[in-house]
């Protein structure tokens, strides 16, 4: 029997479709992010975007918990879940497109990257990903999804007069950057005993800034590597510890997904029970590539935004405690 032969039609619907259906809220792309970083190792953006992703859930969920309603109102907080949602949509409608070509040329043997056009990846990701199957060089490749993805919803979330009308341009939305409140943060394990997983992370400022998102991914992504060993602790939590959308998922000590709780935990429902799927749109624009100097950014830069511990991220909640009971005294 002869073996079926894909053709380049076949590959681009399985992957359009594939995509689509991990594609559906924030846990599953989620997870689709570490299954396929758990496959394919070498990929190690794709455990950077499982983290980050995780995050993402994390601030959509707070938009429910028991502190922004207080100081958001529904609209405001709507807003800025569809801000967070779209985001985490278009990135992952983006890039785990490439993904899956990366594991069928993987599977094949073939370079297949002219059909990375045809998906609507940028021409900016055609020479990398044919650089990448040759020197296998990881770190140029994160770079290089890192500055793709911050350019596609650029152009898409960023700049469109809704969002920056609704979130970027808001009070609420600046707070958290004076406040330090926005964090991006890695858990992990050093031991079996640990009750609960420390924490690594840096505090995420100017995010209307494309250029500073360049510089925080990188940043984080320069975290990650910095240490093998955490790396290796960072992969096992995730492995270990199922991404719900709640808080509860890293601290359960601290934070809780149920309604009823001590007085001392903080509400940080899961996102089933947080917010309903979205249907989007479907993905606008056009290639962002214009201007070399973006290969500029494809280097490894010294400069590191500064790594914030456990300690402090502790201590940044006691703020937020603080300030919450200042501004809400009887909001318990």
């Amino acid at each position: 029997m002869q073996p079926s032969i894909c053709t380049g039609a076949d590959v681009l619907s399985d992957i359009r479709h594939a995509t689509a259906l991990a594609n559906r809220n924030n846990v599953t792309r989620t997870e689709a992010y570490l299954r396929f970083y758990l496959d394919h190792p070498e990929i190690e953006w794709a455990m950077l975007a499982h983290l980050v992703s995780r995050n993402g859930g994390w601030n959509m969920t707070d938009l429910k918990g028991d502190w922004l309603p207080l100081l958001l109102d529904e609209q405001e907080r709507g807003a800025f879940f569809h801000f967070l949602e779209r985001c985490n949509w278009l990135i992952f409608h983006d890039a785990y497109a490439q993904l899956l070509l990366y594991a069928t040329m993987k599977q094949q043997g073939d370079d297949l990257t002219e059909l990375l056009v045809p998906l609507g990846i940028s021409r900016f990701m055609i020479d990398i990903w044919r650089e990448f199957l040759q020197t296998r060089d990881s770190v140029r490749l994160t770079h290089g999804l890192i500055i793709n993805e911050q350019h596609y919803i650029e152009q898409r979330v960023v700049q469109k007069p809704f969002y920056r009308k609704e979130v970027l341009d808001t009070l609420p939305f600046h707070l958290q950057s004076w406040f330090s409140f926005n964090h991006l943060l890695f858990p992990y394990h050093t031991s079996s005993v640990e009750k609960e997983p420390r924490l690594c992370g840096i505090t995420v400022h100017r995010f209307a800034s494309l250029e500073q998102r360049i510089r925080i991914g990188k940043s984080a992504y320069s975290m990650l590597r910095a240490d093998a060993n955490r790396f290796r602790q960072i992969v096992q939590w995730a492995k270990g510890t199922p991404h719900t959308g709640s808080r509860a998922d890293y601290w359960p000590g601290r934070f809780t997904s149920s309604s009823v709780r001590a007085e001392t935990s903080i509400y940080s429902p899961t996102l089933a029970d947080a917010w309903k799927d979205t249907s989007h749109a479907p993905a606008d624009g056009v290639d962002w590539y214009r201007d070399r100097k973006w290969l500029d950014w494809l280097g490894d830069e010294e400069e590191r935004l500064p790594e914030l511990t456990d300690q402090e991220y502790g201590r940044s909640l006691q703020l937020m405690r603080a300030a919450i009971a200042l501004l809400h005294p009887f909001s318990g």
